[in-house]
C-alpha cells in the first residue's frame, strides 16, 4: 500500500484481549485432566485501510463490531498482537510511551461520552490548558489563558465560563468542552468515537457542525466512529463498514450509498429510514450475531448471509479493490455474481 499520500495508514492490523481471568479460572477438568482454557475476544482482525490528509472517514458497523477498539489501537491506547500503523510514513506502532509524545500533540481523541472523559475535580481551564502545559514546558501563563479562551470561543463555549466544573454544563456543553480540549494542542487527526450518541437529536446537529466547522478552518483529519448511517452519509468522505472485527467495505460516501457492493452493507443501507422517500425492501439477516470469542470460519458473515456457498464457509475472503475504486471482501463480489 502506498502511503507517501496518506496520513495514517492501517495494514493488517489485529487486536485480540484475553478475558480468561486468573490461573483458576482456566483450568477445567475434562476426563480426570485437569487442562487449562484461555478465553480470548477478536476484536480487531486484519484490519487494512488509509486515511488521506483532510478527509473524513466513517468506520461504522454494528455495536460490539470492534469499532472503538480500531480507534484505541491506531492511536496506541491499546497495543496490536500484530499488524502495523503508519503516521505520514513513520511507523508507530511500537513505539514506547515516551517515543509517542511528539504524535501525542498530532493525534487526539474525543471520546463518547463527555462526562466520563472530562475530571470532575477539575475546572474548565484546568481541563484545557493540562495538555498545552505538558507539551509545551516553555509556555507563559498569559499565552496558555489566551488559548483557552480562544478555544473555548471556537467551540461555542462563553471563556467566563471556565472557572466551572462538568457538573455544571449540559451534555451538549460537555462534548463541546471535550472537542475543546482535543483543540489545544493544535492536531491535525482526530478520532471522534460516537460523539453524538450520548446527545438529544436538537444537539446533535450543532456538534456535528462544530466538528465540519473546525475541520474547514483548521485542516483537520477526522475518524469518525458512528452506528448512525444517516449522519455518515452528510459528513463522511469515505465510510469503512465493518462485521466482527473484519472490514467487510471502504467506499466513498457517493459510491457506498448509491451502489452498496458487500451483502451486509447493503442490509444495513436497506435500514435507514428516509422521509418521504419510498424505501427499498428492508433486508432482514437471518440469524444471531456470532461471539467475538469464537468467531466462525472462513466468511465471518457467511451464517447471515443469502448469497453464502461452500467456500465462503471455508475460506477468508480478501479486501479487493474494484474498478470503482470501491475496496470489497466479498467472493461473490470476486467472482462477479454480485452486483
Amino acid at each position: 500500500m502506498d502511503k507517501s499520500n496518506h496520513l495514517l495508514t492501517i495494514e493488517n492490523l489485529v487486536k485480540h484481549f484475553d478475558i480468561s481471568g486468573g490461573l483458576l479460572d482456566q483450568l477445567s477438568i475434562e476426563k480426570g485432566r485437569v487442562k487449562r482454557h484461555r478465553t480470548i475476544v477478536k476484536a480487531v482482525n486484519d484490519v487494512s485501510l488509509f486515511i488521506k490528509p483532510g478527509e473524513t472517514l466513517s468506520v461504522v458497523g454494528e455495536s460490539g463490531c470492534g469499532k472503538s477498539t480500531l480507534a484505541r489501537t491506531i492511536l496506541g491506547l491499546y497495543p496490536p498482537e500484530s499488524g502495523q500503523v503508519f503516521y505520514r510514513g513513520d511507523r508507530i506502532d511500537h513505539l514506547s510511551s515516551q517515543q509517542m509524545l511528539p504524535y501525542r500533540t498530532k493525534m487526539q481523541m474525543i471520546f463518547q461520552d463527555p462526562y466520563a472523559s472530562l475530571n470532575p475535580r477539575m475546572n474548565v481551564e484546568r481541563i484545557l490548558e493540562e495538555p498545552v502545559i505538558f507539551h509545551n514546558k516553555s509556555i507563559r501563563s498569559d499565552e496558555v489563558t489566551e488559548k483557552v479562551a480562544e478555544v473555548m470561543d471556537l467551540v461555542g463555549v462563553d471563556p467566563k465560563w471556565s472557572d466551572r466544573y462538568p457538573h455544571e454544563f449540559s451534555g451538549g456543553q460537555r462534548q463541546r468542552i471535550s472537542i475543546a480540549r482535543a483543540l489545544m494542542v493544535d492536531p491535525e487527526f482526530i478520532v471522534a468515537d460516537e460523539p453524538v450518541s450520548a446527545l438529544d437529536v436538537s444537539i446533535q446537529a450543532q456538534i456535528l457542525n462544530l466538528l465540519m466547522d473546525a475541520q474547514e478552518k483548521r485542516g483537520l483529519t477526522y475518524l469518525l466512529i458512528t452506528h448512525d448511517l444517516s449522519v455518515v452519509e452528510h459528513v463522511s468522505t469515505r465510510v469503512a463498514v465493518m462485521y466482527l472485527g473484519c472490514l467487510c467495505e471502504l467506499a466513498t460516501v457517493k459510491e457506498l450509498y448509491n451502489s452498496p457492493r458487500h451483502p451486509y452493507t447493503k442490509a444495513l443501507l436497506s435500514a435507514i429510514p428516509r422521509l418521504g422517500v419510498r424505501q427499498p425492501k428492508h433486508i432482514r439477516l437471518k440469524g444471531e450475531v456470532p461471539t467475538p470469542i469464537n468467531l466462525p470460519p472462513g466468511c465471518v458473515f457467511h451464517n447471515r448471509c443469502t448469497y453464502a456457498d461452500d467456500r465462503c464457509i471455508v475460506e477468508v475472503p480478501k479486501l479487493l479493490e474494484l474498478p470503482s475504486g470501491t475496496f470489497v471482501a466479498c467472493h461473490r463480489v470476486e467472482e462477479g455474481r454480485l452486483d
